[in-house]
């Protein structure tokens, strides 16, 4: 019957919130199937396949009463994920998987449902992919960002300021040193005025999904929005799919031809363009060395740098 549930969480989705986030992971997942179970009663739905989940949330395929198809999408509150609703709104379906419902208090969502089984990887030619990508980019990032929203001049100070101890923790001199020219580099360019485009920031092949319309509209999903330069945005595509670089004998040239076709669709300025793709790399060292105590950061991290300071200084 509508309204009526019973909610088994993932003990994987379990596990990762005790790992991440200790204590307040543990009291939210604790409370999951009484929040799911409330929404579902709040908006009349009926479970209607095995639910899944990601890194952080619970994904719960349901039936509304009119029939229609949709999934409840289940995650904490907080910087990351606070913004989701109010950039999904802002995008109404355009590029976008649309909102249909909204519990603010919880920051329970009821989406479109997609074709779960139709990502961007079914698409061969990775260099087609990350064109696909650029296109919804240029489609998302048009729209400016609602009032409110976190701001990329905010991250990128967050991100400087704990280069020191990341620096620190690096493994090796070389990789101190490009550490240290990431860095300088987007130190000297967030004197600059900022754009105040809405970005999705984690685009890769895997938050694409098809819609089930018939029309088979490629469609973005799990926003981590921010207000900031399109420039920002590239970073995922061009680190997942990492294996298609690897395949083709010569992953530089192949990972400029992905930079390439991206800041060409995105109209982008190109030094600009890798100077933000650099922070993204600090960024993910400073959440390896620091936060979750890594040895050194990822290889296709390192990779990625070393190609864009030499071939776009």
């Amino acid at each position: 019957m509508f309204g009526e549930a019973e909610i088994v969480v993932p003990a994987e989705l379990a596990a990762l919130h005790q790992k991440y986030s200790g204590e307040s992971g543990q009291a939210w997942i604790s409370a999951l199937p009484a929040l799911a179970a409330m929404c579902i009663d709040r908006w009349q739905l009926q479970i209607d396949g095995e639910s899944a989940f990601g890194a952080v949330a619970l994904i719960i395929p349901v039936a509304r009463r009119d029939g229609s198809r949709a999934v409840l999408k289940l995650q904490p509150v907080d910087d990351e994920t606070g913004g989701e609703p109010t950039a999904l709104r802002a995008w109404a379906g355009r590029g976008a998987v649309r909102l249909l419902e909204h519990e603010p208090g919880s920051g329970a969502m009821l989406l479109e449902r997609l074709d779960a089984a139709r990502d961007l990887t079914v698409v061969e030619d990775d260099l087609a992919a990350a064109r696909i990508i650029a296109e919804l980019l240029d489609q998302l990032n048009s729209v400016p960002a609602p009032a409110g929203m976190r701001r990329l001049s905010d991250i990128a100070a967050a991100i400087l300021a704990e280069v020191p101890d990341a620096v620190r923790l690096a493994g090796d001199a070389d990789e101190r040193r490009l550490l240290s020219q990431c860095a300088a580099r987007l130190a000297a360019m967030i004197t600059d005025p900022i754009e105040d485009r809405l970005l999705h920031w984690d685009l890769h092949y895997f938050n694409v999904l098809s819609t089930l319309d018939g029309s088979q509209r490629w469609t973005a999903i799990d926003p981590k929005p921010l207000s900031g330069d399109s420039g920002f945005e590239l970073m995922p595509a061009l680190w997942n799919r990492w294996e298609d670089l690897i395949r083709t004998g010569d992953p530089s040239r192949a990972l400029l031809r992905r930079f390439d076709v991206m800041t060409e669709v995105l109209a982008l300025d190109r030094p600009r363009a890798a100077t933000w793709t650099l922070a993204r790399v600090l960024q993910n060292a400073v959440w390896d060395l620091v936060r979750f105590n890594e040895p050194q950061i990822q290889s296709s991290q390192r990779t990625i740098a070393e190609i864009l300071i030499d071939k776009r200084a």
